[in-house]
């Protein structure tokens, strides 16, 4: 009966001492969300053979390119918004996937614009009247994150 007992006894020790080597268990943390895309703008040509893109996610985090220079940038909660209303009322989605002009051009800029999965290209003299104000915000904010890259390497916020 003694060796039961002490049988017993080393495999409760045993079973304490392998317990506290085992350390606890840490639950996983999950990775947080990949933001999703909301705009890619690429513009292209013209005298100065420019190649600028400018692509936008859901939280708030744009990246601005040209050929010398990238960035991030970071846009706040109102240029989202202004963002979707240019889209909105250009009703992006129904335009067509092709503008581009009979005659040609060597030094026109050529536009790429890509939002919820429907991309439209365009150059100038055949940019449809209800793109305008959409490329003309994707400029504004493309050309102030290309300004903020070439004076400050921080993170930038994007404001009217």
């Amino acid at each position: 009966m003694r060796r039961w007992a002490g049988i017993c006894a080393l495999l409760v020790v045993t079973a304490v001492v392998l317990t506290g080597c085992l350390g606890t268990k840490t639950l996983p943390v999950p990775d947080p969300a990949e933001p999703t895309l909301i705009v890619d703008y690429q513009r292209s040509g013209g005298i100065a053979g420019m190649n600028d893109r400018l692509v936008i996610f859901d939280n708030g985090i744009g990246l601005v390119s040209s050929r010398t220079t990238s960035t991030e940038i970071q846009l706040n909660r109102s240029d989202l918004e202004e963002i979707s209303t240019v889209f909105k009322a250009a009703q992006f989605t129904a335009l067509e996937g092709n503008y581009t002009s009979p005659r040609g051009g060597a030094d026109f800029m050529q536009y790429s614009i890509r939002y919820q999965g429907k991309t439209v290209n365009t150059e100038d003299t055949a940019i449809p009247p209800a793109l305008e104000p959409v490329i003309r915000e994707l400029n504004r904010i493309l050309s102030a994150g290309l300004e903020s890259a070439q004076g400050d390497l921080s993170l930038p916020r994007i404001g009217k």
